[in-house]
C-alpha cells in the first residue's frame, strides 16, 4: 500500500464515517460497549506464546493483490486458526479494499475464545467506541493515518479496556508510537513509497524499541525461514494474513510457522 492509496482509504473511510455517525449516534454506541464482556487480554496472549506469537488474519483481498480469498467465511477460518496454535485473531473490516465488516468482527468474537483485533483505519475516537460495541478486544492504530491525534485514540482504547497496535513504518512512526505510550508496535515491512515489503524493516527499526513494549512483525512473513529470522531479531509476534488465507493446506502452513 503507498501513500497515495492510503490517502485514498482514509478520504474513504472519513466519508463512511460521517454516515455511521448519522445512523449510530456515539451514545447509543457507548451503551452497547458498557454491556460487551470485559476484553480479553491481547497484549498478555502475545507476551505468554512462545516468540514470535502468531496473529492470524482474516483478509478477502487486498490493494496490492485483489482478491485473495473472496468466499472465506471469517468466524470458520477464526475457529481454524484458533484450533492451529494462532495467539490471537485479526479481522479486516475495512469494507472497499479489503472485503471485510464490522459483521466479520462480531461472528468471530462469538466463534473463537481467542483475543481478536480489529484492523481497520481508524481516524476518530468514534470508530474505536464502535470496535468495542462489535467486540473488538484490541484496535490497529497507523500512525501514518492518525499524526497528532494518536495519544488521543490509544487513550480513548485504554478508557474502555481494549490494547492498541500501533503500527509504524519508518523510525520517525516508530518514535511517535513509542513517544505516546504505545505498548505494542507493530512493525510494518511495506515501505509506502516504493510498496516494496522487507523483513529487514523489522531487523533495523526494532532496535529502536524499548525493552517492556512488545513489537510484532507484519507484511511478507511467508514460512520458516522468515519465522527464524523473525526470533533471532527477539520479535514478540507476527501478523500473517495473506500467506494463510491463500495456503492449500492451512494445517501445513500453520505447523511450519509456528515449528
Amino acid at each position: 500500500m503507498t501513500r497515495e492509496v492510503l490517502a485514498e482509504i482514509l478520504a474513504r473511510k472519513r466519508e463512511d464515517l460521517r454516515l455511521a455517525q448519522s445512523e449510530v449516534p456515539e451514545s447509543e454506541l457507548r451503551g452497547l460497549a458498557a454491556r460487551r464482556p470485559p476484553p480479553r487480554d491481547f497484549a498478555l496472549a502475545l507476551s505468554r506464546a512462545r516468540r514470535p506469537a502468531l496473529i492470524a488474519e482474516a483478509k478477502r483481498a487486498s490493494p496490492s493483490r485483489g482478491a485473495l480469498a473472496a468466499n472465506l467465511d471469517a468466524a470458520a477460518l477464526a475457529v481454524r486458526y484458533q484450533q492451529l496454535g494462532a495467539s490471537a485473531v485479526s479481522v479486516l473490516t475495512e469494507a472497499a479494499h479489503f472485503r471485510g465488516s464490522l459483521s466479520d468482527l462480531e461472528a468471530v468474537k462469538s466463534a473463537v475464545e481467542l483475543p481478536v483485533l480489529r484492523k481497520d483505519f481508524l481516524v476518530e475516537p468514534y470508530q474505536v467506541v464502535e470496535s468495542r460495541a462489535h467486540g473488538a478486544d484490541a484496535v490497529l492504530l497507523i500512525v501514518a493515518a492518525l499524526g497528532d491525534a494518536l495519544g488521543e485514540m490509544l487513550s480513548r482504547a485504554r478508557s474502555l479496556g481494549m490494547e492498541a497496535l500501533v503500527e509504524a513504518h519508518d523510525v520517525a512512526e516508530v518514535e511517535a508510537a513509542v513517544r505516546n505510550g504505545a505498548r505494542i508496535v507493530g512493525i510494518n515491512n511495506r515501505d509506502l513509497r516504493t510498496f516494496e515489503v522487507s523483513l529487514d524493516t523489522t531487523e533495523r527499526l526494532r532496535r529502536l524499541v524499548p525493552p517492556g513494549v512488545l513489537v510484532v512483525s507484519e507484511s511478507g512473513i511467508r514460512g520458516r525461514q522468515d519465522v527464524a529470522l523473525l526470533r533471532a531479531w527477539e520479535v514478540d509476534a507476527m501478523l500473517v494474513g495473506e500467506a494463510l488465507v491463500t495456503a492449500p493446506d492451512l494445517p501445513a502452513k500453520m505447523v511450519e510457522l509456528l515449528s
